[in-house]
């Protein structure tokens, strides 16, 4: 399963910066070989590698409809790593994930982006709501917007709550075809006045050539704990089969959407 799968740099875990004590996460910022600082979201953390499976496809899935999100890396984490660390918690988290984690490009002076100071047009925040609205991200909400204002420009980051079905594998199918309807919290929706034509346009982009390929690329050792029975190119199917079926399906999530954002204008 190759398709058009994405560019994915690898990189070597150099220093940990400092923790960032966020949920039971604890991601971190860390500095890689290649001299770049990385916000690091571990294998071995609390919220267990789905998330990381969650945030890498909704991370690429957003850059390929054209919207701006930090690259990620994959980021190998050496056995000798944690060794020094003083912090029991940290060893010991840093010692469960071995291997690769889950790197985002860390944006240096970013803030969190605020609606209400700097509104979004119409097509860009349909975009967005029609994005998480696929990929059921329940966290871009007005407590929690996961929107970064850096250098002028939007950025999206932290998807990691999304694609929930993964939680419970025996219904995938009847999730894949069920409306979104935590979108009535979304932060954007009141401005998202051109659903349609983004969903017109993002259904274009979404081939399943190029689903196939953002799926392809997660590492096989981060799906080899799903499943007694499965293999990770079974589970990676099933992550094409929802989203493929979603996109087909896409009336369903577009029309709630759609009635969602009429009852609270």
């Amino acid at each position: 399963m190759n398709g058009n799968q994405p560019e994915i740099r690898k990189v070597n875990v150099v220093r940990y910066v400092t923790p960032l004590r966020e949920g039971g996460s604890l991601p971190a910022i860390a500095e890689a070989d290649d001299g770049f600082l990385y916000v690091l979201k571990f294998f071995g953390a609390g919220q267990g590698v789905k998330s990381l499976v969650a945030d890498f496809i909704g991370g690429e899935i957003a850059r390929a409809l054209g919207l701006k999100v930090p690259e990620l890396v994959f980021a190998n984490l050496d056995e000798a790593f944690g060794r020094t660390e003083p912090d029991e918690e940290i060893q010991e988290l840093l010692r469960k994930s071995e291997g690769l984690n889950l790197g985002v490009h860390y944006l240096s002076g970013a803030i969190t982006y605020d609606p209400a100071v700097a509104p979004l047009d119409a097509k860009h925040a349909s975009q967005i709501v029609w994005l998480d609205s696929l990929i059921t991200n329940v966290d871009r909400t007005a407590r929690n917007t996961n929107m970064l204002t850096w250098n002028k420009e939007l950025w999206l980051i932290d998807h990691g709550a999304a694609l929930y079905f993964h939680h419970s594998w025996d219904n995938w199918d009847e999730h894949a075809k069920r409306p979104f309807v935590q979108v009535k919290d979304h932060v954007l929706l009141s401005m998202a006045t051109e659903l349609e034509p983004a969903d017109q346009s993002s259904k274009i982009i979404l081939t399943p050539e190029l689903i196939r390929g953002i799926v392809s690329a997660i590492p096989d050792e981060w799906l080899t704990n799903y499943s007694e029975t499965q293999k990770a190119e079974q589970i990676r199917n099933v992550y094409v089969q929802f989203l493929e079926t979603r996109i087909q399906s896409s009336s369903i999530f577009v029309k709630e959407a759609q009635h969602a954002r009429e009852s609270i204008i």
